[in-house]
C-alpha cells in the first residue's frame, strides 16, 4: 500500500479493513523504538541509584511508576489530545510550529504573500470571538522577541530529535546484544560486545541507501513478533512468579518508592522515563498512516504487550533478590528460549534504529525546507511511497556518532542517561506548542491550554530534572549536540534572512531594465534563461548587475522563485504562480514555484519540462482573459505601473479555477471566472526539431479564427517559446559571498563571516539541490553587506 496517498488519511470512507492494515504496517515504522524499551528499562533504572531488596518495595515502586508513565504520556498526551494537534494530516514539531504561523503572524521565514491563503492546504477557520484567545495571540504578534524565542524553542526541540537519531539507535541495539553476557564468560563478554554492535550499527548504516521500502516489509511482522514474544513471557512470569503483582499498580506503591528511597529515589526516575522512549513518533510519523490506526495499535496491541512485559520482569524478580547486581531483561527469560529470544530482540532493535533514523532524515529535510539547515543533497529512495529520503551526508555523520558514543559510554547506564534527557527535552517542546495551538488555532480558553501545560508539562520538567542531574554521566551528550546543532541553524537561518533582506532593498524595477536596454542595446540570445531568486517581485540585483557588465540575456527569459509555504504539502495544479514581466514583446516572465515543508521536489528534467508548460497554459489564458491577468487602468498592454503583471495559478485542471493575484510582496486576490479548455482537448503545435529536442504541448484551440489580431499573437508568443526551448535552457543562480556591515557587533561578525561562509562553502550549492546540470549552469558572483 502506498503510504504516501494523501486521499486515504483521515478518509471518513476508510474501511475498518483499511485502517486494520494500517495499523498492522505501523508497527514497524512508529512502535519499534517504543516496543524495545522493556530490554533496557530495569537495568538503567538499578544501575545505580537504587538497588533491589527483600521488600520489593523498590520494583514495585518502579513498576507503578512504568505503568502510570505509560498510561498519562502516550496513551492520554498523545493517542487522545497531541495526535488531533496534526497539519493537514502531518505531526512533529515542525508541523506544530507551520500550524501556528499560519494562524498568529509569528513566522520569521522570507518572501511570504497573500496569495499562499488561498491554497487548499491553509486550512483557516474563522476564530470565534473569546477575548482571552486573542489577547495572547496579539501579545505572541506583538513582539519580535518572541518570534525569535518560538522559532529557538522549535530548533531545539528538532536538534534533540537528531541528538535521539545518534542515542536511540546505540541504546537499542547495544542492550540487545548485552544479552550474550548470560552465554559467556564476563571476560569475553567485554571484548564481544562492543564489536557486535558497532558491526550491526556499521550494517544498518551502509543500506541505508537503498531506502526503508526495499525491507521495509519485514518491519512489522518483526515487531509484532516481539510484542507478542514480551506479552507471552509476561504472561509466563506473571503466572509462575507473582500473580499478585498486579497490585503494584497502585498509585500508593508510587509513594512508598519515594518515601523509602528519597532523593535516590527521584534520581533513579532517569531510567524509568526510557519506557515511554519512541511515544514522539506516533506524533512525528502520523503523515504516513490514519489516526485511528495510531490509536487502534497503540491501545489494543503495543500498550496491553508492553505492560505485560514490565510486569513479566517485575514477577520474576520479586522473587529473584539474589540478582541484586545482574538485572536484565534477560533473566527474566527461560534458559530454552534465551536464544531466539535474543535474536528476535536484535532484529526488533534494528527495527527501532531504523525509524528514528528515517525520522531523522525526515526532520532535516523539513528545516532545509524552511530555510532553518545547510543545504545537503536528498535522494528520494521511493517514486510510491511519499517521505522515504536518504542524507548521504548526515548518514555516515549519524554512523560515525553512534560508533563513538557505543565506544565512549560502553554501558547502558551512561547511554541511557543521555539517550533520557534528549526524549524528554522533544516532549517538553511538544507540550509547549501543543499549549499554543490549543489557544490560537483551536481556539479554546487559555485556563485549558495552562491545565494541559503544567498537568503534562510537570510530569515531564520531573523527568527531565532526574535526567539534567545525570549531566556528568552521559547526558552532557545530547547538550552538547543540541548547543552545536541550534548554533549551526540558527546562523544559517539568521544569515539567509538577512540576504533576503538585502535583496529586497536592492533589487530593481522593470523599467530600469527596459530603459538600460535602449541605451546599451541588449541582445537577446537564443534560448530560455532560468533566472533563480528569493524575491516574489523586482529584479534581482545579482542579475541587474550581470546585464549591466554584460548586455545579453536569453530571448525567453523567466524569473523563478522557489519558496516554501508553511504547509505540509501543495497540490500540483496549486503550485505555480505565473505573471508577465513587462509588454507581450518583452517575452519575460515572472514564475512562482511553491513547495510544503514534505514536498518531494522534481527532477531538473521534469521541472523544465512542467515549468515550460504550465508558461504555455498562462499564455493561452493571458490572452483569451486579458482582464484579470492585467492592470485596466494601465492602456500599454496592461502592464502596472511596476512592469509586472498579475500573478496567475496556473494548474493542470480545469482553468476556471485559476485566480489572479497582484504582483507585489503583500498580494491581494483578484476575482477571476470564465471556463477555458484543458490541455488534453487541444491540438498540438510540432516543429522540425533537430535530433535532441524536447517536445512542448500548447494549447491551441482547432476551431479558433486566427485573423483575430490577439490570436495570431497568441501563437507567435507560443511559436517562440518553443523555439527558445528546443535551443536550450540556462539556469542561472547567483554565486554570493556575504559579510556583516563595518561597525556590526562581535557576534554578528562571528555568525556572518566566519559561521555562515563557513558552512557555505562546506554546504552543496544551490546548484546540487535544483539538480542543474553543470552545462548548463551560469552563476553570477555576489557579495551581499549585510
Amino acid at each position: 500500500m502506498d503510504l504516501g496517498n494523501k486521499n486515504c488519511w483521515g478518509n471518513s470512507k476508510d474501511t475498518w479493513r483499511t485502517t486494520l492494515v494500517l495499523a498492522y504496517q505501523s508497527l514497524g515504522v512508529v512502535y519499534g523504538d517504543l516496543s524495545i524499551s522493556p530490554i533496557y528499562v530495569y537495568k538503567s533504572t538499578f544501575a545505580e541509584d537504587i538497588h533491589h531488596s527483600e521488600t520489593n518495595e523498590e520494583i514495585f515502586g518502579v513498576l507503578s511508576f512504568v505503568f502510570w508513565t505509560l498510561t498519562l504520556v502516550p496513551l492520554f498526551k498523545y493517542v487522545f489530545i497531541v495526535l488531533r494537534a496534526d497539519d493537514n494530516g502531518e505531526g512533529g514539531t515542525v508541523a506544530l510550529y507551520s500550524l501556528i504561523c499560519r494562524h498568529a503572524k509569528v513566522s520569521l521565514l522570507p518572501n511570504r504573500q497573500t496569495a499562499d491563503e488561498s491554497l487548499s492546504t491553509y486550512k483557516l477557520k474563522q476564530p470565534p470571538k473569546r477575548e482571552n484567545g486573542s489577547k495572547v495571540k496579539l501579545l505572541l504578534e506583538k513582539h519580535k522577541t518572541l518570534h525569535t524565542a518560538l522559532l529557538i524553542l522549535v530548533l531545539l526541540g528538532t536538534c534533540m530529535v537528531i541528538g535521539d537519531g545518534v542515542l536511540t539507535p546505540v541504546i537499542s541495539v547495544f542492550s540487545a546484544v548485552s544479552g550474550l553476557e548470560l552465554s559467556m564468560s564476563k571476560a569475553h563478554h567485554e571484548y564481544a560486545v562492543i564489536p557486535i554492535t558497532c558491526f550491526i550499527l556499521v550494517c544498518l548504516f551502509a543500506l541505508q541507501h537503498y531506502g526503508t521500502h526495499k525491507i521495509g516489509f519485514f518491519f512489522a511482522p518483526i515487531v509484532l513478533l516481539w510484542l507478542l514474544c514480551i506479552s507471552g513471557l509476561g504472561l509466563y512470569n506473571i503466572f509462575y512468579w507473582d500473580p499478585h503483582v498486579y497490585k503494584a499498580l497502585s498509585p500508593y506503591y508510587m509513594y512508598k518508592f519515594l518515601k523509602k528511597t528519597k532523593k535516590r529515589g527521584w534520581m533513579s526516575l532517569g531510567g524509568i522515563l526510557l519506557c515511554i522512549t519512541g511515544s514522539e513518533a506516533m506524533f512525528a510519523d502520523l503523515g504516513h498512516f490514519s489516526h485511528a490506526a495510531i490509536q487502534i495499535a497503540f491501545s489494543f496491541l503495543v500498550y496491553p504487550a508492553l505492560i505485560l512485559g514490565y510486569m513479566g520482569q517485575a514477577a520474576y524478580l520479586s522473587k529473584h533478590h539474589q540478582m541484586v547486581h545482574d538485572i536484565s531483561f534477560y533473566v527474566s527469560v527461560p534458559d530454552s528460549l534465551r536464544w531466539p529470544v535474543l535474536v528476535i530482540a536484535i532484529l526488533a532493535s534494528v527495527v527501532g534504529s531504523q525509524a528514528i533514523i528515517s525520522g531523522t532524515f525526515s526532520i532535516i529535510n523539513q528545516s532545509q525546507s524552511l530555510g532553518c539547515f545547510p543545504r545537503v543533497k536528498v535522494v528520494h529512495t521511493s517514486d510510491k511511497k511519499h517521505g522515504q529520503i536518504y542524507i548521504p551526508e548526515i548518514n555516515w555523520i549519524l554512523m560515525i556518532l553512534c560508533i563513538a558514543v557505543t565506544i565512549g559510554f560502553r554501558d547502558t547506564k551512561h547511554m541511557g542517561n543521555a539517550s533520557g534527557l534528549a526524549v524528554m527535552a522533544v516532549m517538553l517542546v511538544t507540550t509547549c506548542l501543543t499549549s499554543l495551538v490549543i489557544i490560537i488555532c483551536w481556539h479554546k480558553p487559555p485556563i485549558l491550554a495552562l491545565c494541559f501545560l503544567l498537568f503534562f508539562g510537570s510530569i515531564e520538567l520531573l523527568y527531565f530534572s532526574a535526567s539534567l542531574v545525570k549531566f556528568r554521566e552521559g547526558a552532557w551528550l545530547p547538550i552538547l549536540l543540541a548547543l552545536i546543532l541550534v548554533t549551526i541553524m540558527f546562523v544559517w537561518h539568521y544569515a539567509t534572512t538577512k540576504k533576503y533582506e538585502y535583496d529586497l532593498q536592492n533589487k530593481v524595477s522593470l523599467e530600469w531594465l527596459l530603459a538600460l536596454g535602449q541605451s546599451l542595446g541588449i541582445y537577446r540570445v537564443p534560448g530560455i534563461g532560468l533566472v533563480f531568486t528569493d524575491l516574489t517581485s523586482g529584479i534581482p540585483a545579482n542579475f541587474s548587475r550581470f546585464v549591466t557588465n554584460l548586455p545579453a540575456f536569453h530571448r525567453i527569459l523567466v524569473f523563478v522563485c522557489v519558496k516554501f509555504v508553511p504547509v505540509p504539502f501543495i497540490p500540483p495544479a496549486e503550485r505555480y504562480l505565473i505573471g508577465r514581466m513587462g509588454p507581450p514583446s518583452l517575452r519575460s516572465y515572472r514564475c512562482i514555484v511553491r513547495y510544503g515543508y514534505r514536498d518531494v521536489h522534481q527532477d531538473v528534467d521534469s521541472f523544465e519540462s512542467e515549468l515550460v508548460n504550465r508558461i504555455a497554459d498562462f499564455i493561452r489564458y493571458h490572452w483569451s482573459h486579458p482582464e484579470t491577468t492585467t492592470d485596466p487602468g494601465n492602456e500599454d498592454d496592461g502592464f502596472q505601473s511596476s512592469g509586472e503583471c498579475r500573478l496567475t495559478v496556473i494548474g493542470n485542471a480545469d482553468f476556471s479555477t485559476s485566480r489572479a493575484f497582484e504582483s507585489d510582496e503583500s498580494l491581494q486576490q483578484v476575482s477571476v471566472s470564465g471556463s477555458f479548455q484543458t490541455v488534453e482537448s487541444i491540438a498540438d503545435i510540432e516543429m522540425n526539431p533537430p535530433i535532441k529536442t524536447k517536445h512542448v504541448r500548447f494549447a491551441v484551440d482547432d476551431h479558433n479564427d486566427y485573423d483575430d489580431p490577439k490570436d495570431m499573437q497568441m501563437r507567435e508568443e507560443l511559436q517562440d517559446l518553443l523555439d527558445a526551448q528546443q535551443s536550450g535552457t540556462a539556469f542561472i543562480l547567483g554565486h554570493s559571498h556575504v559579510k556583516a556591515k563595518q561597525g556590526s557587533s562581535v557576534w554578528k561578525r562571528l555568525a556572518v563571516n566566519v559561521g555562515y561562509n563557513f558552512l557555505r562553502r562546506n554546504c552543496r550549492g544551490p546548484d546540487v539541490v535544483l539538480k542543474v546540470p553543470p552545462v548548463s549552469l551560469l552563476e553570477v558572483g555576489m557579495v551581499y553587506v549585510v
